[in-house]
């Protein structure tokens, strides 16, 4: 018999045999008292193993976000302030009026991926691999326009049954720049402003979306500061999110193209990556050595990091993968 039908059927008994059973009554009740004390000791030793949506596996570790990104991340000032800011705010915000939304854009290498598991490794103890961190690869789980309806229910199901369960979920949505236009909109509820829907709340939870979408103007934004003799430090969010966000808006190459997310200012940060300089490919080929076990090597990276591709031709200012191939790279110098 389980523990559970055990305990309910000893209780059920009690009442029955009191009067006529004085001893064996008292026997029950100890029994029942006994496996209470063992259920409930059960319980937190199944927490303990067994990841579950408790403060034991998801709890924000601000001052380690902070350290992560002022170490881990290079050249990326400004989304590194307005991540670390907004996640700290939402997090510590016990009655949140809407989720947090996070719009993150940049080309291609530039730690935009890095950053999202950055967040998933200081609010859950598992990181990425928590089973309620969710990541959606638009190539992968959207492929086909025709189904486009299908994939509309299919997300919509999902998101809804992840936050029942854990109101503290996560959704990664990478590649929106290739997500067949209007997608999206199928979530537009669950991230506007109701205190519930159908029972649930999703006030609790964290969407973050990834797109190389609007990089041509970060880039131009970066070039403009450098022509100008300009320190790249200087730049604000203020300089890149009103102009970014309305390129976002209207790219119709993008699964953000004229969504309600956007019109409906449902999108709290649009957050930008500038584009990586060499001195930020040499930072990332000595962290990357480092993390490879090796002793980090200036030469190495030197010669590495000279032999990548940069633009614009003539100036050779930015990497044109930014720091993605680094791995490999090093592991032909090393």
């Amino acid at each position: 018999m389980r523990p559970f039908l055990l305990l309910g059927f000893l209780l059920s008994n009690i009442t029955a045999t009191a009067a006529i059973e004085p001893i064996s009554t008292s026997i029950a009740v100890g029994m029942a008292a006994a496996l209470t004390g063992f259920l409930a000791t059960y319980q937190n030793v199944f927490y303990y193993f067994h990841e579950c949506c408790r403060p034991e596996w998801i709890s924000f570790n601000r001052t380690g976000l902070e350290v992560a990104l002022d170490q881990k991340l290079f050249g990326q000032h400004v989304a590194s302030r307005v991540v670390q800011k907004a996640v700290t705010g939402f997090i510590n915000n016990k009655n949140p009026k809407k989720p947090l939304v996070l719009s993150l854009h940049g080309w291609t290498g530039t730690g935009k991926n890095f950053v999202s598991q950055l967040i998933a490794e200081n609010i859950y103890k598992e990181g990425m691999a928590s089973s309620f961190v969710h990541q959606f690869v638009s190539t992968a789980h959207f492929p086909h326009l025709n189904q486009i309806e299908d994939y509309k229910s299919q997300l919509q199901q999902w998101i809804k049954g992840n936050v029942t369960n854990c109101p503290r979920s996560m959704f990664i949505f990478d590649e929106m720049d290739k997500m067949h236009p209007g997608l999206i909109d199928c979530i537009k509820p669950y991230l506007d402003y109701y205190e519930h829907l159908d029972g649930v709340s999703y006030r609790q939870s964290i969407f973050i979306f990834l797109s190389n979408a609007g990089g041509e103007h970060i880039t131009q934004v970066a070039l403009d500061f450098w022509k100008a003799g300009r320190d790249r430090e200087e730049m604000k969010l203020l300089d890149l999110e009103p102009a970014l966000s309305l390129s976002v808006f209207n790219n119709k190459q993008s699964g953000l193209w004229h969504t309600s997310l956007i019109d409906k200012n449902l999108v709290d940060f649009f957050v930008p990556f500038l584009p990586l300089e060499y001195r930020h490919v040499l930072l990332c080929g000595m962290a990357e050595m480092s993390a490879k076990g090796l002793k980090p090597d200036r030469d190495v990276v030197d010669q590495m990091a000279r032999e990548l591709v940069y633009f614009p031709k003539s100036e050779r200012i930015f990497s044109s993968k930014g720091c993605k191939t680094i791995g490999g790279k090093l592991d032909y110098y090393t």
